[in-house]
């Protein structure tokens, strides 16, 4: 069944606040394999699992139209309030019952939301609503593999990051451990014979200390933890804030360090 963790209006507002848009450098790979597996034009893609829509809003300069599904309402109403957008829709769903007919999707995405899918019917659905050539991309990044740097501490600001998961592990669930396994599992159950998985696209960026700790909130775990001692996880984000801060000897939270990410992607196309 599909996992329901992310529905709360207070998670979602987090969620579009300090949640990590996809890179370009993924989105053009993507769109490079779209062009490549099936061609122009590019007329639907659909992102599941969109949460407040960041990857919709990536995609919405490509195609003529996309639809971005959703659970949570308080998730799509957050995505809907961002202005900007006329060719995007967004649509209460779940990935299993797709509201759309057959062979008229040119792209299904998915960006960190697949390893929450029921597989077996969420494949059905994907190889049912495709058009021919048209093409599966399912992305995300590896939490664990996220280094950060700033001037000759960063071993201690990742040293923090790696206490915080320590502190959460007993409420981080088996699905959250796919994702961190680059989705292989799923790779192996896609029907398509034509699929690749790209398993390191490493990314550099600057994130602030308020931004880094408005993420850790949003992790799925960090939830889990707060619904079972609200108080305890509120003073978690004001000892990591505190902390990061000491060790980089600033007082503004808005200071920028360096992060690097990783990314991982699997890509499929379903046949003629």
């Amino acid at each position: 069944m599909t996992h329901r963790l992310f529905e709360g209006k207070d998670h979602a507002s987090v969620y579009q606040k300090y949640r990590f848009t996809p890179p370009d450098e993924l989105k053009n790979i993507i769109l490079q394999y779209l062009d490549t597996k099936k061609g122009q034009p590019h007329v639907l893609a659909v992102d599941l699992g969109c949460g407040t829509g960041q990857n919709a809003r990536l995609l919405a300069p490509h195609f003529q139209q996309v639809v971005g599904i959703d659970v949570s309402e308080c998730q799509l109403e957050e995505a809907r309030a961002v202005p900007g957008y006329p060719n995007i829709t967004y649509r209460q769903g779940m990935a299993e019952e797709l509201p759309f007919p057959d062979c008229s999707v040119d792209l299904l995405t998915a960006a960190s939301a697949a390893h929450w899918f029921d597989w077996s019917r969420f494949l059905a659905e994907a190889s049912r609503v495709l058009k021919p050539r048209g093409c599966l991309a399912l992305l995300g990044f590896s939490d664990t593999k996220t280094r950060l740097c700033y001037h000759s501490c960063g071993e201690r600001l990742n040293h923090i990051c790696e206490e915080v998961r320590q502190l959460l592990l007993p409420y981080t669930s088996s699905q959250v451990a796919i994702s961190e396994g680059k989705l292989e599992e799923l790779y192996s159950a896609i029907p398509f014979p034509e699929k690749e998985r790209i398993e390191c696209l490493q990314v550099n960026t600057s994130i602030s200390v308020r931004s880094l700790v408005g993420f850790i909130e949003t992790w799925s775990m960090f939830q889990g933890y707060k619904k079972k001692d609200s108080q305890a996880a509120g003073d978690l984000l004001l000892n990591t804030q505190k902390r990061f801060l000491d060790e980089m000897g600033v007082t503004s939270p808005d200071t920028e360090m360096k992060q690097e990410l990783e990314y991982f992607c699997v890509l499929a196309s379903k046949p003629q």
